[in-house]
């Protein structure tokens, strides 16, 4: 294979989430790339990304905004073109918004690794708008008809998609009328915990002593945990009310705009702790019976995060859940399930899978859970997009 020069384009550098850890995989793999991204909040993101040549582009000039940028998607199409990618021979958009529609130059290869066609623009408008004023709806409404011509116009850029997963693989067919290959995200799967709760098995082990700030005294397996932004359509709402209802314990990590609303409806068993630092969250990880996923999500590395530690998840039976859990069929020794999906977005069907759960804890054994999150590992992802793209570039010629 010989060297290209290579561009990676990613849509906003302002922390580290799901695709984030995707492009510090990209980086290891391509370190004299160059980072295109539409802004870059410095610090906010690993350090192998970075250490990286990172470029922005005109919306960095605009103060503030790290904090408002969502705002700009009307500039995003303009600004994410003006990269001037003259000279590389290989683009790599890491792309959920408008970064796979920067511009070619003529003659390079182009493979846009895609978390999902936009989701406030293709299918879930009302979940991420539904709060909104009617006439302001009204104005977004028109804003996203004007990015979806060209978010359709820009796959032209793009001689092969890869999808994050199957379900983003349809999306991609449904929407963008394209095919697309199937690589999953990183999800890391090395447990480092010893505390009551946590098992051993086929991933590292590292151990710590002691117990995260805002833990049950006794750090035992006592509550159940979720993991999420504080956005609509994670549909924390669901959780809450449900929980509120059962009387059940129920821990929610994360922070955003719904906090307020959703300490409204909390009942007294709800705890609401924040954002935590790796080392806290995964002591939750260890310590708490189930993890929540009511959301309906692209992939969702939390429901493997959770299953690295040996604990069963309770997600609604939607999008990417659909493959990274294997659903319980029934009490049975010797059972590979590693969680329980319910079929409504409703309280009525969340506490029921609940139940479900308490009922046949026998039938969810740690170790297998913990295997099933192995798959998905790191080093998987590390070497599929490596060979993906040596693949694709000795095909283009390289």
């Amino acid at each position: 294979m010989t060297h290209p020069k290579i561009a990676i384009v990613h849509d906003w550098l302002t922390g580290m989430r799901g695709g984030e850890k995707c492009l510090e995989v990209f980086c290891e793999l391509f370190p004299e790339a160059t980072v295109f991204t539409l802004i870059h909040d410095k610090g906010s993101v690993s350090r192998t990304i970075e250490e990286m040549d990172i470029r922005t582009s005109f919306l960095q000039k605009v103060p503030g905004i790290s904090k408002s940028y969502r705002s700009f998607l009307p500039f995003f199409p303009k600004a994410i073109e003006s990269f001037d990618l003259t000279g590389y021979d290989l683009v790599l958009s890491s792309s959920h918004c408008a970064a796979k529609g920067v511009k070619i130059p003529q003659g390079a290869l182009h493979i846009c690794y895609c978390y999902t066609p936009v989701r406030y623009a293709w299918k879930f408008f009302d979940e991420y708008f539904s709060n909104e004023s009617s006439p302001k709806r009204w104005v977004i409404s028109q804003i996203m008809k004007r990015f979806k011509k060209w978010d359709l116009k820009t796959n032209k850029r793009i001689d092969y998609f890869i999808a994050i997963s199957d379900n983003v693989k349809n999306r991609i067919s449904k929407y963008y009328d394209r095919k697309a290959d199937v690589i999953y995200p990183p999800v890391d799967v090395r447990v480092r915990t010893t505390v009551r709760g946590a098992v051993g098995g086929t991933a590292s082990f590292w151990p710590k002593r002691g117990c995260p700030p805002h833990c049950p005294p006794h750090f035992e397996e006592e509550f159940y945990l979720m993991v999420s932004a504080l956005v609509p359509y994670k549909r924390v709402d669901l959780a809450v009310k449900a929980f509120s209802e059962s009387k059940k314990r129920l821990l929610v990590v994360g922070d955003g705009g719904e906090l307020n609303a959703l300490k409204k409806i909390a009942g007294d068993n709800v705890e609401f702790v924040g954002w935590v630092g790796d080392e806290d969250l995964k002591g939750y990880y260890s310590a708490c019976k189930a993890l929540i996923f009511p959301g309906e999500e692209d992939f969702g590395i939390v429901p493997l995060e959770a299953q690295a530690y040996g604990k069963p998840v309770i997600a609604y039976g939607a999008g990417g859940a659909l493959e990274t859990i294997v659903p319980f069929e029934g009490k049975q020794e010797g059972s590979d399930a590693t969680g329980v999906f319910f079929e409504e977005q409703t309280t009525a069907s969340l506490n029921e899978a609940v139940s479900v759960l308490e009922k046949n804890r026998g039938s969810f054994y740690p170790d297998k859970i913990k295997a099933n999150a192995v798959r998905f590992g790191r080093d998987r992802f590390k070497k599929e997009i490596e060979e993906y793209v040596k693949e694709k570039w000795e095909q283009h010629g390289g």
